[in-house]
């Protein structure tokens, strides 16, 4: 454990490179079969990394497919507290099932970061603009809006056509301690959203697989028919044997 909390907050201090904050972000439930995708985005200040919390606690995150619900439970109470105390910034974004459609996965995954974002920061403040100098006028002073001093590291490689400069950081939520605290809290998210949607949507068995293409999750929908919280796209190949891996997985190989 003294080796993952060297290796997280390592990595993450060794980025920052003279910024005074990262911004990690990951996404969960980009390969299921219902429900939305969700984006999580937590900014962290290097006194945050520096401090008591990370340093002994750093352990305890890892990529949050790898931990219990009971254990990510706990910190997400953490992460609350942090944000009370004023020591992170956590945010997430949420595209529906009608924008899924509408942009395919790899457009509402891009969505969903973006609004994760915007809680934190609008694109406009990562604009290179001049710092005005001695000679400026009153105007330009008053329209300077100077960069965000931090860096963002998204989990996977670099996404094209997205608004805000990043860094892409493959198995990001192994390496990253922002990025993995993103991690949690895109699924737990996702979790308390999908067991809602188990209660509006009775048998499915939402609240278990979280509307993933488990065995049990395909017999219901054999039996029951899809409900408006079924991907349709993703069904329609599901049950046809089929598997389009650019919809599915589009973090894969090459730059998005």
């Amino acid at each position: 454990m003294a080796t993952k909390r060297r290796q997280l907050r390592g990595f993450d201090l060794k980025q920052m490179d003279g910024l005074a904050e990262l911004i990690g972000v990951d996404e969960a439930g980009r390969g299921a079969l219902a429900g939305p995708v969700v984006a999580g985005a937590v900014l962290v200040p290097r006194a945050f990394l520096d401090g008591r919390w990370a340093a002994i606690n750093a352990g305890r995150i890892n990529d949050s497919k790898q931990l219990t619900i009971a254990e990510r439970d706990i910190l997400w109470a953490d992460f609350e507290t942090l944000v009370a105390e004023g020591q992170i910034h956590a945010t997430f974004g949420v595209a529906d099932v009608h924008e899924i459609e509408q942009l395919n996965i790899l457009g509402a995954t891009k969505l969903a970061m973006r609004r994760a974002l915007e809680g934190i920061y609008a694109p406009t403040a990562f604009e290179q603009t001049r710092e005005p100098d001695l000679f400026a006028s009153a105007e330009e002073i008053a329209d300077y809006k100077p960069q965000a001093s931090c860096k963002i590291l998204v989990d996977g490689l670099k996404l094209k056509h997205f608004p805000y400069p990043h860094t892409g950081v493959v198995k990001g939520d192994a390496r990253s301690l922002c990025i993995a605290m993103a991690s949690i809290v895109a699924k737990v998210t996702r979790d308390r959203l999908m067991n809602d949607l188990d209660a509006q949507f009775p048998g499915y068995g939402f609240a278990q697989h979280k509307g993933y293409g488990t065995e049990e999750h395909r017999e219901a929908v054999l039996h029951l028919g899809r409900c408006a919280q079924h991907r349709e796209l993703f069904l329609r190949k599901l049950l046809a044997g089929r598997v389009d891996s650019a919809q599915i997985d589009f973090f894969g190989d090459g730059e998005l």
